[in-house]
């Protein structure tokens, strides 16, 4: 029942870490058959012996791999340590006889490249003990082995392999038996050297295919100039970085919109409702900082050109300073420069001659000219 157990929690926890692990190795369960040498403790009263091993496991991560392992031996006694005779004493029919089952935990210390990798190995289990090294007195002509299961634990090194199909372990250690036999020993420390087969089973799964090369790029995929129109559309690939660029590639001329900045007749000093605009002004500058700017200052037609042409240049100066008193570097701004009445951007006059006040007005600004 014992054995039935630990074979049912072991393929338990091999199958749960398959599913919560992603596998970048060969994690296909594998049966293992081997045997070797046993050095058995000396209280034991028996030579050292041949020993076979029967397993079934699977690594569970590209350096650990966990194996279920039937190990048994049935070393000759040993009849030298055997003391005393005489026809009140008989030798039992049977030697000592050792069989046990553990979960094998082994961290492999791999290597890129390398066909063998060594490395350390820690059990578990039970083992089932017929002890018949005792001289005992006969009983009714019966002479029984004393029978038993502990726990017992093994500790070891060693390397495996790559065969090719099969791999091939070395292994060395020690196993340590928490039998409570006869003469007050509590427990026996046997030593074991051998080797063993690992052969998987089923198919190796084949490697994901790789991801498909994206596709190849057009010149509708690719921007070389940076001004954010495809190489396909753009006829002008040698564009600059802050220019203003049209769908075409190309730069085209740019004033950010003032409209609003007017002043009042015959003044120079900003009006209540241009603030915002001007702000406005201040925080596109600020997205594009490769921008340059004319400040340009603008009249109406009354008064003398002499006068317009200083009346404007005030204008200009206004909004140059409040830009610059706002965080606008100064080498980023061209003038101030005033234009007088000369560049009107609505007629000063009726077609009959007479005043247009609200065309005057319109002429009363400032302008930012987008230089690059």
């Amino acid at each position: 029942m014992k054995k039935k157990l630990l074979c049912c929690a072991l393929l338990a926890g091999m199958s749960m870490a398959q599913s919560v692990m992603a596998q970048s190795y060969d994690d296909r369960f594998y049966v293992t058959a081997g045997g070797g040498v046993g050095f058995f403790d000396n209280d034991r009263a028996v030579s050292d012996d041949v020993y076979g091993t029967l397993g079934f496991g699977k690594f569970v991560s590209p350096n650990i791999s966990i194996d279920a392992e039937l190990w048994h031996s049935n070393p000759d006694l040993n009849k030298s340590a055997i003391i005393g005779s005489g026809n009140s004493t008989e030798v039992a029919e049977r030697n000592w006889e050792l069989m046990s089952l553990a979960i094998v935990g082994r961290y492999h210390f791999i290597s890129e490249g390398r066909s063998w990798n060594p490395y350390v190995s820690l059990g578990l289990g039970a083992q089932e003990h017929h002890d018949g090294t005792q001289i005992q007195p006969l009983a009714l002509g019966l002479n029984k082995s004393r029978v038993g299961t502990n726990g017992m634990a093994s500790l070891g090194i060693g390397f495996q392999k790559n065969m090719g199909y099969a791999k091939l372990r070395g292994e060395v250690g020690v196993r340590v038996d928490m039998d409570d036999g006869y003469n007050g020993t509590s427990y026996y420390t046997d030593g074991y050297a051998g080797f063993s087969f690992v052969l998987p089973i089923g198919e190796l799964a084949a490697p994901p295919p790789p991801p498909p090369p994206p596709p190849a790029k057009t010149c509708a995929d690719l921007d070389d100039d940076g001004d954010g129109v495809n190489n396909c559309n753009d006829k002008c690939p040698g564009s600059q970085a802050g220019q203003a660029i049209g769908p075409d590639g190309c730069p085209v001329p740019l004033t950010i919109d003032l409209k609003g900045v007017n002043f009042d007749f015959d003044k120079a000093t900003l009006r209540p409702d241009a603030v915002a605009i001007l702000d406005e002004a201040i925080s596109i500058l600020g997205k594009y900082p490769d921008l340059k700017v004319e400040v340009a200052g603008h009249t109406d037609s009354i008064g003398t050109d002499e006068y317009n042409q200083k009346l404007s240049e005030r204008r200009a100066t206004t909004v140059y300073d409040y830009l610059t008193g706002h965080g606008i570097e100064a080498g980023r701004l061209v003038g101030p420069i005033g234009y007088g009445e000369s560049k009107p951007i609505a007629p000063n006059t009726n077609e009959d001659g007479s005043d247009n006040p609200e065309g005057r007005a319109k002429n009363r600004r400032t302008e930012l000219n987008v230089q690059n």
